[in-house]
């Protein structure tokens, strides 16, 4: 509450508290983790409320700043600066050729994006960017104009997070999301968490961890890094958790090498197989696999040939531990495998995550209680930007539905990802960037890069609450479109207006302003997407685009007739605690893959090498940071604090390479063919990662992950399996 207190007050705060993920209050925005169903008078965690105050703070960036802070000078500054400025409240406009954002009117900035869209030579010249913040509602109308305007260019978060989640789980069980609800966890015997950090990035998920624990479950970790809230857990809203000594909530911590998982995961399950032959019938689950899978025979043969000394080197780990973790996982009936980007920004992602269903199929893991997949997302409603058909590739039958609600011929030659993006405006052959919401620069890897690339456009957009990187980097013409903030009450034509979300488990609830806006002359989002699409298609196509602005009933009446699951929208999403939709393995163990069963899979392994010298390096978030936004310098958990210029380097690999704690160095890393990336200056931190690998903070260590390094099959930044060297000073050392 100490930020809270200090930059909104007692009587602001007290309103935002009482109303984050209630009922008939609004979403947070920091992360996806779904609401129980009977909720806490508070129900936030520490950077929930962070991301609130940033958000609702009364701070406003007024209009003399424009005047006072060239372009040039303000992309000297660091994204905590740039945030702490405070709230946008009119759009302004950088025109070709200057050095300063001026005000623009609304009319006249519509007006602009229109003829710059309107001139293109085609409509893929363009590309519409999309945060997972965005409701539901918008969401839908953002890709709506899209395709109406005539192309699928449409990347997203999505595609540099959970990508590779999405595209292993839809070819294997026929759904890219979870397969469990939040109360599997308190029913589960054994919860397996690998590639994240609950106590950081979404800590309110430690309090289904400590139901696990408390009604008789077992929780694994398997991490680079030991996490401290998977270590104790106090939990904060029950005496116990202030007083008493906590949860510890890892029962075993298994510390794998970056880039182990997927090895990790074929061992565990040539475990379970092997069991299942030294006592035929009584190990797998034979009725679940007859009747629901195809595939088994073929992983048999190839994990009969899995080199344990491959996965000895690729994981780090000894065999006992692997022992172990199989012992883990034969003894729990029910089991949930959880991970996030720790293991989808994996040059071998995709792999990996279809690794995670072979074994949770191996013993029927998949369709019964507190058991199942359980991908955790970030942005709060990522999940359901994508339902809402924000991707490049929708299926045909989404495509096909929206033709047939909307009547106007809907383009089906797939679009452009985010690195597709960021190479398309490197090439000369995207011209406009238009983004709703996030900070596409500040995200993207390859820093240096993406940002020439972004330079290059003639004209870019941002559509965002407060000051980021991305609007200090951009096209010969710009604009900032601020609008209203999640918290803030929308209200259209004098009534007020709600949206909704979709959690990560698939449950879709609504979403209600708290506060007034901060500034009279706001625009929601779906009020900027429905002024644009008015402004630059006119009369090309029959959308009442004015009545979607007017009522979000009428918006979420169209989606039902198009996304399935929706059918009764605007009934269902009133309903106290909103509805679920429906998801087929989870509730009637339904694989609508092409074989019409969940499709067992053989994946290659391939080990990461770690040439002599070297280290393998990973981005991660600080304690105090939601995706790109600072909230402060400190990282509390690891015991950083005033800075965020470091790298976490193991204490052993310091002394074989003769560096040691505090010292400053460049980090280098490499990619054949191509000039060395720096991040330069950083000091070492001697801390407990796992042998061979580093890591330093997103968004800064950005610069270091090529664009050409990108997961197979899902095209998302590998951004945990970084090589890298350390240099004292700036002197490069020959390459090995």
């Amino acid at each position: 509450m100490e930020p809270a207190l200090a930059k909104m007050g007692l009587a602001r705060t007290a309103r935002l508290a009482l109303a984050i993920n209630q009922k008939d209050g609004f979403d947070c925005m920091s992360c996806a983790w779904p609401d129980p169903g009977h909720r806490n008078v508070l129900e936030f965690c520490e950077n929930g409320m962070k991301a609130t105050t940033w958000e609702a703070t009364p701070i406003t960036v007024p209009r003399s700043f424009w005047a006072e802070h060239p372009i040039s000078s303000l992309a000297d500054k660091g994204e905590y600066w740039l945030g702490q400025q405070g709230r946008l409240t009119e759009p302004v406009h950088k025109p070709a050729g200057a050095d300063h954002y001026e005000p623009i009117s609304w009319n006249d900035a519509f007006r602009l994006i229109a003829e710059r869209l309107n001139a293109l030579d085609s409509p893929g010249r363009a590309a519409f960017y999309t945060s997972g913040r965005t409701s539901n509602e918008a969401a839908f109308l953002y890709q709506l104009f899209v395709r109406a305007f005539g192309t699928n260019n449409l990347p997203d978060c999505s595609n540099m997070c959970h990508e590779s989640t999405g595209t292993a789980l839809t070819a294997t069980i026929g759904i890219g999301k979870s397969t469990v609800a939040y109360d599997d966890f308190a029913k589960a015997d054994l919860v397996i968490v690998m590639g994240q950090n609950p106590g950081t990035n979404h800590p309110r998920m430690l309090t289904a961890l400590e139901e696990t624990k408390r009604n008789g479950g077992r929780v694994v970790a398997v991490n680079v890094l030991p996490e401290a809230g998977l270590i104790r857990y106090k939990n904060p809203q029950k005496v116990r958790g202030i007083l008493g000594k906590g949860t510890e909530i890892a029962d075993r911590f298994l510390q794998i090498r970056a880039g182990g998982d997927m090895a990790l995961l074929q061992a565990v399950s040539r475990r379970v197989l092997a069991a299942e032959d030294a006592a035929p019938g009584t190990v797998l689950d034979h009725d679940f696999l007859a009747e629901h899978t195809v595939g088994l025979d073929a992983l048999r043969s190839h994990l009969a040939g899995l080199d344990e000394g491959a996965v000895l080197a690729a994981t780090g780990l000894a065999s006992h531990e692997i022992d172990d973790l199989a012992g883990e996982y034969l003894a729990a009936d029910r089991v949930i495998i959880t991970w996030a980007m720790g293991l989808t920004q994996q040059k071998k992602a995709v792999a990996t995550i279809r690794e995670i269903v072979n074994l949770l199929l191996l013993r029927g893991n998949i369709g019964k209680p507190g058991a199942g997949a359980s991908p955790i997302r970030g942005h709060s409603n990522v999940q359901g930007d994508r339902t809402m058909g924000i991707w490049e590739r929708m299926p045909e039958r989404f495509l096909s539905a929206l033709e047939q609600e909307f009547r106007f011929p809907v383009p089906r030659r797939h679009g452009a990802d985010a690195l597709q993006t960021v190479h398309g405006l490197r090439d000369g052959e995207i011209d406009v960037f238009i983004a709703m919401g996030g900070n596409f620069v500040g995200a993207i890897s390859d820093t240096a890069v993406a940002e020439a690339a972004m330079r290059g456009a003639k004209l870019t957009v941002q559509v965002s609450t407060k000051l980021n990187r991305s609007h200090v980097v951009t096209g010969e013409e710009a604009l900032i479109l601020p609008t209203l903030g999640r918290t803030e009450i929308d209200l259209q034509e004098g009534h007020p207006q709600f949206v909704s979300v979709e959690d990560s488990v698939c449950a879709v609830h609504a979403s209600h302003g708290a506060l007034p806006p901060v500034a009279p002359g706001l625009l929601s989002e779906i009020a900027i997407v429905c002024r644009l699409a008015s402004a630059t298609l006119g009369d090309r196509h029959e959308i009442p685009w004015g009545e979607f602005e007017a009522d979000y009933d009428l918006i979420r009446d169209r989606i039902s007739r198009v996304v399935p699951g929706f059918e009764s929208f605007n009934a269902d999403v009133r309903r106290k605690d909103g509805f679920v939709l429906p998801n087929g393995p989870r509730d009637e163990r339904r694989f609508d893959t092409p074989a019409g069963k969940a499709i067992i899979t053989v994946n290659e392994l391939e080990h990461l090498e770690r040439p002599p010298g070297r280290l393998i390096l990973q981005t991660l978030r600080s304690h105090d940071q939601f995706n790109t936004t600072i909230y402060s310098l400190n990282d509390r958990y690891r015991g950083i604090k005033k800075g965020r210029d470091v790298v976490f380097v193991n204490p052993d690999d310091l002394a074989e390479l003769g560096l040691h704690d505090g010292q400053r160095v460049d980090v280098v890393s490499e990619w054949p063919g191509q000039p060395d990336r720096v991040l330069p200056d950083q000091r070492i931190v001697a801390y407990p990662t796992a042998r061979g690998c580093a890591a330093a903070y997103y968004p800064e260590a950005n610069v270091l992950v090529p664009l050409e390094s990108a997961a197979e099959e899902s095209n998302t930044p590998v951004s945990k399996a970084v090589i890298v060297r350390l240099e004292v000073g700036h002197v490069r050392s020959p390459r090995s």
